[in-house]
């Protein structure tokens, strides 16, 4: 067993002790996505691998940020709908989460299919996180003869996937451009602090930036190497996933010229990932449009892609709000109120060795097209 740390003063300076070494056996300066790979995924230590609070509603339960499952579960519910539709579709019997979090938005799917005797043979949750798996253990205990846990792919696998809010939090490389050069972003060491240094580069990012002025942005490439991973090893089935982001002429649109990257701490947001790091997520928004090219480039096909509010009434929301009480309304609300999840958020949708077809949540409202 690793020994986890959840004080958060010896928290922060064991990770920080464990990057500096690596910068240091770097030369002095890291990329900085692996510098995000580590702050969020050292064993033990960093962001998802600790056992401080992530996910709730309120700040007072210790938690930094809130995901759609948390806010209602007609989230879940409605996310169930299309994946039923998936596996006959596909005509597959497992059901894949990427990153399940608290375990909240598989309870929800599953309790919502057996409430329609529609069960897959087996959900499977991808998590590198003990501390959650041991979270989704107990949340999914009444499933227990149909899930397992497993933290890398098999060589060839067939099912449905979800996930939600995962694409985020892959790492991201960061490119700037300063006075007309591009520069990527790294981090390096002043005295026992992280600083950034930004070193010269032939990267760029995938659409030319207009204007002569400064400009800080994400490129994907973990992210997108992910989807091709799936493609190489999906033989049939189909993906769903959830995010907030844009499209790629959104996405580096000149007004956007600050990035996208941002940390969530007890609900505030900040653009600081050098500091208290280990106790707070970071996180980049999504690319869509590389996110459907590295799909077609891996076989898939794009079935649609629109945002979420669009996606959650294609799915029935209406009659499960009509059959819900004024409080359960209230909150399902804000998934799908432009102001709040509906529109930041998008969905995407992918299948492979299928006859395409048009997804349930993607009837009206696609927005392929705009890709």
């Amino acid at each position: 067993m690793r020994v986890v740390t959840t004080e958060p003063s010896i928290l922060t300076s064991a990770l920080q002790s464990r990057i500096a070494k690596e910068i240091a056996a770097a030369g002095g300066w890291l990329p900085f996505d692996r510098f995000m790979e580590l702050a969020l995924y050292v064993p033990g230590l960093g962001y998802y691998a600790n056992e401080t609070a992530k996910f709730g509603a309120m700040p007072e339960s210790g938690s930094d940020f809130v995901t759609a499952p948390e806010i209602s579960p007609i989230f879940g519910q409605l996310v169930a709908a299309q994946l039923r539709e998936a596996l006959q579709k596909t005509d597959t019997r497992e059901i894949w989460e990427f990153g399940a979090g608290t375990g909240a938005l598989a309870l929800q799917i599953l309790d919502e299919l057996a409430a329609q005797g529609a069960l897959p043979e087996r959900y499977t949750i991808v998590d590198l996180s003990g501390t959650l798996r041991a979270r989704q253990k107990l949340a999914l205990a009444k499933y227990e003869h149909l899930l397992r846990w497993v933290d890398a792919l098999p060589e060839t696998m067939e099912g449905v996937i979800i996930g939600n809010e995962v694409l985020d939090a892959m790492p991201v490389q960061l490119l700037q451009r300063t006075q007309g050069r591009w520069f990527e972003r790294g981090v390096s060491l002043k005295g026992d602090e992280f600083t950034w240094e930004d070193r010269p580069t032939e990267l760029r990012p995938p659409v030319e930036i207009d204007g002569p002025h400064d400009f800080l942005t994400e490129i994907h490439r973990q992210g997108e190497a992910f989807i091709h991973t799936l493609g190489e090893r999906l033989t049939r089935g189909a993906a769903f996933f959830i995010d907030y982001g844009f499209g790629e002429s959104e996405y580096y649109h000149v007004q956007r010229h600050m990035g996208t990257l941002v940390c969530h701490y007890q609900h505030q947001v900040d653009s600081d990932p050098l500091v208290q790091v280990g106790l707070k997520d970071i996180t980049a928004h999504v690319n869509f449009t590389g996110t459907a090219v590295a799909a077609q480039d891996a076989g898939f096909e794009v079935l649609g892609y629109t945002n979420q509010a669009y996606f959650l009434i294609n799915c029935g929301l209406g009659p499960k709000m009509d059959a819900a009480g004024l409080k359960a309304r209230s909150m399902a609300s804000k998934l799908v109120m432009e102001h709040e999840m509906g529109e930041l958020f998008k969905v995407i949708a992918l299948s492979k060795g299928a006859e395409p077809w048009t997804p349930l949540g993607f009837v009206q409202g696609d927005r392929t097209h705009r890709l």
